[in-house]
């Protein structure tokens, strides 16, 4: 270093609307899966109480008239 300049040490940096957010992003991801798995099983629900009915997933009956 040169003479005359001075040496700034940074000790702690606060930021806890960072860290809050890192949280959500963490916590976001096994709630998606869940929610995934939760969207799967009612699609797959639905398409048997259709599918009892004779419908497919369009509406149209699968039965010949």
């Amino acid at each position: 270093m040169t003479n005359g300049s001075n040496i700034v040490t940074i000790r702690d940096i606060d930021v806890p609307f960072l860290a809050d957010r890192v949280k959500w992003s963490i916590a976001a991801i096994p709630a998606m899966i869940i929610l995934t798995l939760l969207d799967s099983l009612l699609g797959a629900l639905m398409a048997e109480v259709l599918g009892v009915f004779g419908l497919d997933f369009l509406g149209t009956s699968t039965s010949p008239h």
